[in-house]
């Protein structure tokens, strides 16, 4: 049996695949693509990924894309220790909030990390090259070029931060209402699905997001970032302060 990955330290979508092999005690061949060399864009990658995205598992040579998906898989192949309840009810339920997440706090972090850390390579270059460069992102190609070399305009920004707020707004009185996780008892698909972005959030400097005024979800944040399987999944290059301390980002 062979278990690849291929991915960017810093890819929340990356880090959830990472932080499910690690609950599942999984060795696998870590191939870990550098910013900027364009990696995931090569020919030899869109092969087995056409989306030009990461993470991707490969599993005995099958490959398995979509952070959401990988996870779900590896825990129908491996199926212990359990990352889902029992009841199917209550898997239902998981998978609402997984849907959830992906539809809404997953695609909203894009925005502040893009604009205050990922636009950087791109403010100086020329048009046409940041033209060709939005062109080869096959899923991509939109929202490079309404991010332009310029950012994100003030409403485009506000719509992220808000559904930012309300994955928070949501999960407190989930959590209120039962807890420690967010399916109560066990920890599951869920939670990882949605640690990586509240890092990522911290990581920029806007963790006052739910640490004024939603105690629930500050405590589950500080106790998804203390599991041992997440610590080992953050490993050097996870997080932008890490990468860019000249950005001078902050937790």
């Amino acid at each position: 049996m062979t278990i690849e990955l291929y991915n960017f330290a810093a890819s929340t979508c990356s880090q959830k695949a990472r932080i499910c092999l690690q609950e599942k005690g999984l060795e696998w061949k870590d191939h870990l693509f550098h910013p900027g060399k364009g990696e995931h864009l090569r020919p030899e990658y869109l092969e087995i990924n056409p989306n030009g995205v990461v993470p991707t598992l490969v599993h005995d040579g099958r490959p398995v894309v979509d952070s959401a998906v990988i996870v779900e898989y590896l825990n129908d192949v491996f199926p212990e220790p359990p990352l889902a309840p029992d009841a199917p009810i209550e898997i239902a339920k998981m998978r609402t909030w997984m849907r959830f997440f992906e539809e809404v706090p997953t695609p909203a972090v894009r925005y502040p990390s893009f604009q205050k850390v990922l636009i950087q390579p791109f403010k100086n270059i020329s048009a046409e090259k940041f033209e060709r460069a939005a062109e080869k992102r096959p899923l991509k190609t939109d929202f490079y070029k309404r991010m332009g070399q310029d950012g994100f305009s003030d409403a485009e920004m506000k719509k992220a931060f808000d559904d930012i707020n309300i994955t928070i707004v949501r999960l407190e009185k989930a959590l209120s209402a039962g807890g420690p996780w967010i399916m109560g008892e066990r920890f599951t698909l869920a939670d990882i699905c949605v640690i990586p972005t509240f890092d990522r959030m911290a990581d920029l400097g806007y963790k006052n997001m739910w640490e004024e005024g939603y105690p629930a979800v500050t405590d589950w944040v500080d106790r998804s970032l203390g599991r041992p399987s997440v610590k080992k999944s953050f490993y050097e290059g996870s997080r932008f302060s890490e990468v860019y301390p000249d950005l001078e980002l902050g937790r």
